[in-house]
């Protein structure tokens, strides 16, 4: 009886692991150059959870913001690109250290891709046991690639220490990373490596900042509601 029952469980766990893996990415058009790209996680080790991501494609090969939140997925988007535009990611920027961002490091490097973070996300990640870039930077940035230009900016302190966002200045569109939340969700999410009291503030400067913004895409879940997203992230960060 007691090797039925084994059985059953062993059974059981490959049935469930089945069903959450092996991820699928998937890829949606945002506007001219730029596509959103999804992939999955399981944070509370059963729910297969959406993350966003960017690329941007470019004479000089594709510009990702993020990795894909495992290793299969981000060597699918790696296929992926090369089959649909026969070019390489020449550049990738992670926008804070959480694996969500960051655990396609490695595999990119191995692809030849040059993989970007703050200084302070490399510190970060290196103390969490977390994928860590091959350069960095020190400050609020402009890549130049293939005359697209992506822009690094720091507003200060929220879902992480490090949350930076990127500004893409030719279409408009702000990647707002984990420090924005979708209106699909009224939950801060997972803050402890955060600084809940700066988040509204830093989300404030983000609105001073950045005045022209057509699209606006959140870490996590959809991205309906455009700029309202700001206000809502401030509703949430101030929640109690």
């Amino acid at each position: 009886m007691k090797y039925l029952l084994f059985a059953f469980l062993l059974l059981s766990s490959v049935f469930t692991k089945a069903q959450t893996r092996p991820f699928r990415i998937s890829t949606q058009h945002l506007t001219g150059n730029v596509y959103v790209y999804i992939s999955y996680g399981l944070p509370d080790d059963k729910t297969p959870f959406p993350a966003n991501g960017l690329y941007i494609v470019t004479p000089a090969g594709i510009v990702l913001i993020d990795t894909p939140w495992d290793e299969d997925q981000t060597q699918q988007l790696i296929d992926t690109i090369k089959q649909r535009y026969h070019q390489k990611i020449a550049l990738c920027i992670s926008t804070h250290f959480h694996t969500d961002r960051t655990a396609g490091l490695d595999v990119l490097k191995k692809n030849g891709t040059k993989t970007y973070t703050s200084v302070l996300t490399k510190q970060l990640a290196k103390q969490h046991n977390d994928k860590q870039p091959e350069f960095t930077f020190t400050k609020d940035t402009v890549f130049n690639v293939g005359g697209v230009k992506v822009q690094t900016y720091f507003p200060g302190e929220g879902h992480t220490k490090d949350n930076i966002v990127i500004w893409l200045p030719q279409t408009k569109v702000l990647f707002g990373g984990c420090l924005i939340k979708s209106m699909d969700t009224d939950e801060k999410g997972y803050t402890a490596d955060g600084n809940i009291a700066e988040w509204p503030l830093s989300v404030n400067r983000v609105k001073n900042h950045f005045h022209d913004i057509k699209y606006l895409i959140p870490g996590h879940q959809g991205w309906q509601g455009g700029t309202l997203m700001l206000n809502h992230t401030i509703d949430i960060a101030k929640q109690k």
